[in-house]
C-alpha cells in the first residue's frame, strides 16, 4: 500500500511530492544513525552474501541502517516472486547476524509500473526513505550510501566513508573505490578477461577526460558513492532510469559544489552476466560473451588530444567576440571544430553564459555546465561516427600512461590485466 507521509524537518517539501513513497512502518530511526545504505534487491539470490559482508565490517561511531528495496514490476514469474520472498524471509530469520550499531530493514516495492520498473526506481524507492529518515531526525547532514545486492566491500567501508564526510564537511558526495574481482578460479577465463576490458574502458575513459582538461572525470558506479542527504534532496533526488540511474543522478549533484573520492576502502562489485537492465556491466558482459560486443575497442585517443586542443581554451571563452570565437574555432582540429560549428546555437549559448557571469573566474565554473559530461559523449559520438573508428584499448590505454608519465615502451605489448593494474593505482596514489 503507497502511503503519502508528511514529516517535518528539512525534507518536508520533497517527501510530500513523492507519491510513490514506500516508507517503513512502524520503525522509528534511532538517535545516532548517520549513515543509511540503500541497496535494490531484484530476483537476487546472492544478496546474504552482500550482508554478511556488511555484518563484517569494523563499526563505525556512529549507528548504521541499511534498507533493502525487494522490489519487482507487475506480473512478475512466480520465480522471480519467490526469490524475492525468499529475500525478505531471510533478512527477518536473520536479525541476530547483525551486530547492535548495524540495523537491517527489508522495503517490500511490488507491482511496480512496468513502463518505470528497475533498478532507478528501486533505488529512488530506497533513498527515498532513507531522506525520510534523516528528516526525522532532523540531520541534513546524514549520509545515503548506495551498494548492489550482489556485491561485497572491505571491512573499513562503513569507517572510510563516516572519516571522509567528517574530514571534508564540505563535500557534498563522494565516490568509493570500487574493483571488479576478475582472478578467482571459479570465473571462467573468458568472461574473467570480458571484466578486465571492461573496468579498463572504464578508467581509461575518466582518466582521459581528466588529461583532456575536464575537471569533473568521475566514475559512476551504483554501487560505489554516498552523498548527504540535503543535497539529495537540493537535486531533486534519485530518477527513475532503468539504467545508467547512477550517472544522471551524479551530474546532477556536480553543480552544487565540492565532491570527493573515497580510496581508502573499496567495493567489490559482481562480476557476472545479466540482462535485468539495457545496460552496464552484466549487459555488456552477456554482450561480449555472445559475440555482440568487443569490450576490447575503446575510443580513438586522437579524440581526446583533439578535445584537450579546445578545453585549453576556455580562459579565452569568457566575453569572446564572435570574431575572435571564429579564429579561435578555425584553428582547432576537424573533429572539435566540426563538432562546434554544427552544434546549435554554440557561441549564442557561450556569450549568454558570459553575460551572466561577473567576471572570468564565475565563467570558468560555470562553463562546465555547459560543456559538461553529456556534450562530451555526444562529442566522441560525433567525431567515432565518420571521422575516427574504435581501436584496441591496449594502445590507447598505452598512449594515455605514456602521456601522464606511467609507462614506457616495455608496456607496450602488455596484457589489459597489467593496464588495468596500473591505473588502479593511479587512482589510489592520486587521491591520497
Amino acid at each position: 500500500m503507497k502511503i503519502k507521509a508528511f514529516f517535518m524537518g528539512f525534507a518536508e517539501k520533497y517527501i510530500a511530492k513523492q507519491f510513490d513513497s514506500f516508507p517503513l512502518k512502524q520503525t522509528t530511526p534511532e538517535e545516532g544513525v548517520n549513515l543509511i545504505v540503500v541497496i535494490p534487491c531484484f530476483n537476487e539470490p546472492n544478496l546474504p552474501d552482500t550482508l554478511r559482508s556488511l555484518a563484517a565490517c569494523l563499526p563505525p561511531k556512529c549507528l548504521v541502517e541499511v534498507l533493502v528495496v525487494i522490489n519487482s514490476p507487475e506480473n512478475s514469474g512466480e520465480e522471480v516472486i519467490e526469490q524475492n520472498n525468499l529475500s525478505c524471509r531471510w533478512i527477518n530469520a536473520n536479525k541476530k547476524l547483525f551486530p547492535g550499531w548495524l540495523k537491517v530493514f527489508a522495503i517490500k516495492a511490488e507491482n511496480l509500473k512496468r513502463k518505470w520498473a528497475g533498478v532507478g526506481w528501486a533505488r529512488k524507492i530506497g533513498m527515498d526513505e532513507a531522506v525520510r529518515r534523516f528528516s526525522e531526525l532532523e540531520n541534513p547532514s546524514g549520509i545515503i550510501v548506495s551498494l548492489d545486492s550482489d556485491t561485497l566491500v572491505s571491512s573499513n567501508y562503513f569507517c572510510a566513508i563516516e572519516e571522509h564526510f567528517k574530514k571534508f564537511a564540505s563535500h557534498h558526495f563522494a565516490t568509493i573505490r570500487f574493483e571488479h574481482t576478475y582472478n578467482n578460479p571459479a570465473i571462467e577465463p573468458y568472461l574473467a578477461y570480458g571484466i578486465v576490458a571492461y573496468e579498463l574502458y572504464m578508467r581509461y575513459y575518466r582518466h582521459a577526460l581528466n588529461w583532456a582538461g575536464y575537471p569533473h572525470a568521475l566514475y559512476t558506479v551504483g554501487s560505489a558513492f554516498a552523498v548527504r542527504a540535503e543535497a539529495y534532496v537540493k537535486q531533486g533526488g534519485m530518477n527513475r532510469k532503468k539504467a545508467g540511474e547512477d550517472f544522471y543522478f551524479l551530474q546532477k549533484l556536480i553543480p552544487l559544489g565540492e565532491y570527493g573520492e573515497i580510496v581508502s576502502a573499496c567495493v567489490y562489485p559482481s562480476c557476472r552476466l545479466s540482462n535485468r537492465v539495457p545496460f552496464g556491466t552484466g549487459p555488456m558482459l552477456q554482450a561480449w560473451i555472445n559475440g555482440e560486443k568487443d569490450l576490447t575497442l575503446a575510443y580513438h585517443f586522437q579524440a581526446f588530444h583533439d578535445l584537450k586542443q579546445f578545453l585549453d581554451q576556455v580562459d579565452r571563452l569568457y566575453k569572446i567576440s564572435r570574431s575572435e570565437f571564429n579564429a579561435l574555432i578555425d584553428k582547432l582540429p576537424q573533429g572539435i571544430k566540426n563538432f562546434i560549428l554544427e552544434s546549435s546555437c554554440f557561441y549564442e549559448s557561450l556569450a549568454e553564459l558570459s553575460a551572466n557571469c561577473s567576471d572570468s573566474s564565475v565563467f570558468n565554473k560555470r562553463f562546465w555546465h555547459f560543456f559538461n559530461a553529456f556534450t562530451i559523449l555526444k562529442y566522441l559520438n560525433f567525431v567515432h561516427a565518420g571521422l575516427f573508428e574504435m581501436v584496441p584499448l591496449a594502445g590507447s590505454a598505452f598512449l594515455l600512461l605514456n602521456e601522464i608519465g606511467f609507462v614506457h615502451n616495455r608496456f607496450m605489448e602488455a596484457d589489459l590485466s597489467v593496464y588495468l593494474a596500473i591505473f588502479r593505482k593511479i587512482d589510489m596514489e592520486l587521491k591520497k
